[in-house]
């Protein structure tokens, strides 16, 4: 028995993933993660990281996120509490979707989680307080590796479902995009 459902999205190799329950009178049980079954949806590395975020106030965002090759990495995204609006950029250099995006609503309520390939930046709108999230990393996190979007940048055009209320510093600092980025090497 199968315990994800998966779902293509409108950008290649990026996946929504609908995690079956298991329930009874005393709640239910969900897997957050099984190599085995989620193969056959893209995730082929083992799991090197698994990060945990809190984000206190509705409307902030977080992100947009990436690591370099090589240590690009694919993520499983998952929130545990409150609800969120998870975006994926795609960044491949030669991609037939590069500089699109997509987003999801992401809850304990709904059971959906993103399988972000790597070359993609990721980041998310919180849509109510106390979020937390869970992520799966294919590599460690490697700080001289990463980059970042901005989350405003207007060649994404991405449209955050409410005013944004808080961005940290690192992310407001990011530049915009350039008509020279092309992309990310894998």
């Amino acid at each position: 028995m199968t315990r994800f459902a998966v779902r293509a999205s409108s950008l290649d190799g990026l996946k929504c993933i609908e995690r079956q329950r298991l329930g009874d009178a005393r709640g239910f049980l969900s897997r957050l993660f099984c190599s085995q079954e989620l193969a056959a949806a893209g995730w082929t590395m083992p799991v090197a990281q698994i990060n945990h975020t809190y984000t206190a106030r509705c409307g902030t965002v977080r992100g947009l996120h990436f690591q370099h090759s090589p240590a690009a990495d694919a993520k499983l995204v998952s929130c545990l509490r409150g609800v969120v609006w998870d975006v994926a950029v795609d960044l491949r250099a030669g991609s037939a979707t590069f500089l699109q995006w997509h987003a999801q609503e992401l809850s304990p309520e709904n059971g959906l989680a993103m399988l972000i390939p790597a070359g993609f930046a990721h980041g998310f709108q919180t849509l109510s307080d106390h979020a937390e999230l869970i992520y799966c990393h294919s590599t460690p996190h490697t700080p001289e590796l990463e980059g970042g979007v901005d989350a405003l940048d207007p060649r994404l055009g991405i449209a955050w479902p409410m005013a944004i209320v808080e961005r940290s510093a690192r992310d407001t600092a990011h530049a915009p995009l350039t008509d020279v980025f092309e992309g990310i090497c894998l």
